[in-house]
């Protein structure tokens, strides 16, 4: 048994905190495509609403124009590294999403424009009567979660979790029935 192996059976996965982090996260980390394919990282705050991550943000930032026109998109919601004892165990959720724009003046955009200004303030308002300002559903269909070494889960859309990952290299194996 090669030493990863062994510290890994040493190590007792932690129950998932999955809503409290998002609950404590204020923005999410956005992977996004230009359009020659390159990568581009960025963030935007976030209210996390009806099974999906509702992002206000301005067709002046790159990040904006790709959602639209690649529609894939992978978000991140990070523990606050000035809280953790451990930099290199932040707590962390990864979801695979689809980004959908969300037409003004449906119920849904005012329920997420509402919920986002009842998390960060009255700004949103403003920014949401902006012209280059739009609304993005990102859409969940699947990911994982990671709290502490030993510890990552892979993740369904509706933020459940599906599985403990074990072994060297992201191997997952089925959680034990208990």
């Amino acid at each position: 048994m090669n030493d990863i192996a062994a510290a890994q059976k040493k190590v007792k996965p932690k129950a998932p905190k999955i809503e409290e982090l998002i609950g404590n996260a204020k923005s999410v980390i956005l992977a996004t495509l230009s359009e020659d394919g390159k990568p581009a990282s960025s963030y935007a705050p976030f209210v996390q609403t009806e099974g999906g991550f509702q992002v206000l943000v301005s067709y002046m930032a790159k990040h904006t124009r790709n959602l639209r026109d690649r529609k894939h998109v992978s978000v991140m919601v990070i523990e606050d590294e000035s809280a953790v004892k451990q930099i290199y165990a932040r707590d962390r959720l990864t979801m695979n999403c689809e980004a959908v724009l969300v037409e003004p003046g449906t119920e849904f955009h005012t329920r997420a424009v509402n919920a986002l200004e009842e998390k960060h303030g009255n700004i949103v308002k403003m920014l949401a009567e902006l012209k280059d300002f739009v609304l993005f559903d990102l859409r969940p269909s699947g990911g994982s979660y990671v709290n502490g070494f030993g510890s990552a889960y892979s993740v369904n859309a509706d933020l459940t979790v599906n599985e403990h990952v074990k072994g060297a290299h992201g191997v997952a194996e089925a959680k034990e029935a208990k």
